[in-house]
């Protein structure tokens, strides 16, 4: 399930992909789809903003395409400048974005389109997109709810549905992401109390022998 946008000042743009690892000795880098179309999106000369640290010495600069590959069944990149081991290891882990084009891929969505959509589970709205988040290894979906804010990963099995067209998203969340579980403590005082009442009954009324 491809994700969204950063969204850098006045543009909306789309995240197509994230840099996992140095691939070989010539500057070559593994590249994590987020993107059905990679031939069309990674051309030699195609542009990309990166998603980095603040200290990292890419913070706010773009990197161009040199050339495109599937090695061995992964998708690998040669970018321009970068022609070592050395270079593209201070690229791992920075996440490439390009401009918002009129052609949207599907399972693909602008932050803009998200913020505001109804969170529903099991056919109850439980909440709203109030923002999105996006983190190294996943986007996060930001839920207001009556009790508060909840993060939500943006990932398929949790966030299976997106209908941008009801204005809503649909959830299957793990228990205890929309409400609190019952603490070890309260199971075990309720334990005791189970016990404490079937001891009772086992004696039966008080003063008979």
């Amino acid at each position: 399930m491809s994700r969204t946008t950063d969204v850098a000042a006045e543009k909306n743009q789309l995240r197509v992909g994230r840099l996992l690892k140095a691939h070989g000795l010539k500057g070559a880098l593994k590249l994590e789809l987020y993107t059905d179309a990679p031939e069309r999106r990674f051309i030699p000369g195609a542009e990309f903003t990166l998603q980095v640290p603040e200290a990292s010495e890419w913070h706010g600069k773009t990197v161009t395409i040199r050339e495109y590959r599937v090695m061995n069944g992964n998708s690998v990149v040669f970018l321009e400048g970068v022609d070592d081991r050395d270079a593209a290891e201070t690229l791992v882990r920075a996440i490439l974005w390009m401009d918002e084009d009129d052609e949207v891929e599907d399972d693909a969505w602008y932050a803009h389109q998200l913020v505001g959509l109804d969170v529903v589970r099991d056919d109850v709205v439980v909440g709203r997109v109030a923002r999105v988040e996006h983190l190294p290894a996943q986007d996060l979906l930001i839920v207001k709810t009556d009790s508060g804010d909840v993060m939500v990963p943006f990932v398929e099995a949790i966030v299976p549905t997106v209908d941008i067209a009801a204005r809503r998203v649909v959830v299957t969340p793990p228990p205890g992401l929309f409400e609190e579980l019952p603490s070890a403590d309260a199971e075990s005082d309720t334990g005791s109390a189970d016990a404490s009442d079937a001891e009772a009954s086992d004696a039966g009324p008080a003063g008979t022998e």
